[in-house]
């Protein structure tokens, strides 16, 4: 991902910058951080970009034409118009969903106001989003641009090594993070909980559970309410488990944003993907959410639970069923056996294969054989993000598997000279007992009529909903035709 930051002291931000995460990520290529000197692009030889402003007032103002200059540089650079932030008091909140939301961009630049700001006109002409780190007066942006490059950056691909520690560490899910301990057991009088020495891994995540929920519940009782509300739809969400198996995890992924919940209807929208899934109690209830939530939020894809709001979508938005498919889960705890199919020793023998993660280099072959996807960076990014999986014979790739966004086990291919083989049962089952290890409830979606993929899920052990589930998309927002 690349930075770009607009400044008036660029040794501040890069000093900031190139220590610890962000800068060893920066040296590995996984981050490109640039401070812009805004006074180099001054058309005067004091390379003066202050002036007093029109009106009167206390203080300088910024002059639009450095600045400009300065956003021009990048975006003649890039070839684009990039996604441009203003520091600002005056600007929307930066939040974790925020953060997921930027860190999808590849390029990004940040726009450090200084003295009383800027001049207005630029920042009509270049800015896209104006946020705010809080309710509080700073000299400048630069403090504010550091802290959104360190926040974004940890949801790089790469950037942490530890693939996980960014969808599950603090703010995430509405809950703080647990306390933690290291060496030694005892310090100053002090015993380390004794549940962390014990080896029980289910004991230790219900301790580590209920410390942050009585943690959040005292340091951020808003925090807490918010958990407290998205645990209510939890509840309500499992009366019918397989078929919300998709809303659920994501609500226990930390990744869910409630947008809308009344009675027995629920609308979430996953903060990673930006999906929105809504489940409703009957058409007319359904047909309240779609002019109140759906148009508002505008979704390019929605994942409908309930058949007859397939119709009541077409009718008010136009829009059109993608996809429709079968819920599978796999509702065990216990891992599956490993049939002696394939082994992660990387000891390969010639009637085992080997599986691990995919790199780069398998990305064009993946494009070419998974067809449901139009979008080519999408097996980029999962691969990126480290959730795409390989069957190998020594270094020749025999099929795949992948982690979708939103949590759900797919894009599931072999390779046509390596099918009937089990191959894609050895896939499924690896990436089912590695969703377990991280305390993930695998689920899939087959698409209707896929026959031979339903079999691989009963063979499993997988449950079957007996509702189907909807994926639509080309909705056509006109509020006037609602």
């Amino acid at each position: 991902m690349n930075f770009y930051i607009l400044t008036l002291f660029p040794e501040m931000v890069m000093n900031g910058l190139n220590t610890s995460i962000i800068g060893r990520a920066s040296k590995a290529g996984y981050l490109n951080i640039e401070a812009i000197d805004i006074r180099d692009y001054a058309r005067n030889k004091h390379h003066k970009v202050d002036d007093y402003p029109y009106g009167g007032g206390a203080g300088m103002l910024m002059q639009a034409q450095p600045v400009y200059d300065a956003w021009d540089s990048v975006t003649k650079r890039t070839g684009k118009k990039v996604r441009t932030v203003y520091l600002t008091p005056q600007g929307r909140r930066f939040d974790q969903p925020l953060v997921k939301e930027l860190a999808k961009e590849e390029d990004l630049i940040l726009l450090c106001g200084h003295y009383e700001g800027i001049d207005e006109r630029v920042l009509e002409e270049v800015v896209t989003d104006y946020v705010s780190i809080g309710d509080y007066v700073l000299t400048g942006g630069e403090l504010g641009a550091m802290v959104m490059v360190d926040a974004i950056s940890r949801m790089v691909p790469g950037v942490l090594k530890n693939e996980f520690s960014g969808v599950t560490e603090s703010l995430e899910g509405n809950l703080l993070e647990y306390p933690q301990y290291s060496r030694p057991e005892v310090w100053q009088g002090k015993q380390v909980p004794e549940v962390l020495l014990s080896g029980n891994q289910k004991n230790i995540d219900a301790w580590r559970l209920e410390q942050s929920i009585e943690r959040t519940k005292e340091r951020r009782p808003d925090l807490y309410q918010k958990y407290e509300e998205m645990q209510e739809c939890r509840e309500l969400l499992r009366q019918q488990k397989l078929l919300h198996m998709d809303m659920t995890e994501l609500i226990d992924r930390g990744q869910a944003e409630l947008l809308y919940v009344q009675g027995k209807n629920v609308c979430l929208r996953d903060t990673v993907s930006g999906i929105v899934f809504l489940s409703v109690d009957d058409a007319k209830s359904g047909k309240e959410m779609v002019e109140t939530v759906i148009v508002r939020e505008k979704p390019e894809l929605l994942v409908i639970h309930q058949e007859y709001m397939v119709s009541v979508i077409e009718q008010m938005l136009q829009g059109e069923v993608f996809v429709a498919c079968q819920q599978f889960v796999y509702t065990k705890r216990e891992k599956l056996p490993i049939t002696g199919l394939y082994r992660l020793d990387g000891k390969s023998e010639e009637h085992q294969i080997e599986i691990r993660k995919l790199g780069m280099q398998h990305m064009e072959i993946a494009n070419k054989h998974y067809g449901m996807m139009d979008d080519p960076g999408y097996i980029q990014g999962r691969i990126e993000a480290g959730k795409m999986f390989g069957a190998f014979y020594g270094e020749t790739l025999a099929g795949f598997i992948g982690l979708h966004e939103e949590g759900s086990l797919g894009m599931l291919e072999v390779l046509p000279e390596y099918r009937g083989r089990h191959i894609g049962k050895a896939l499924e089952t690896y990436l089912i007992n590695d969703c377990l290890e991280h305390g993930f409830t695998p689920f899939t979606q087959v698409v209707e009529g896929n026959e031979i993929s339903m079999k691989l899920q009963e063979s499993l052990g997988l449950c079957k909903a007996k509702q189907k589930v909807y994926f639509m998309e080309k909705m056509l927002y006109n509020t006037s035709d609602l």
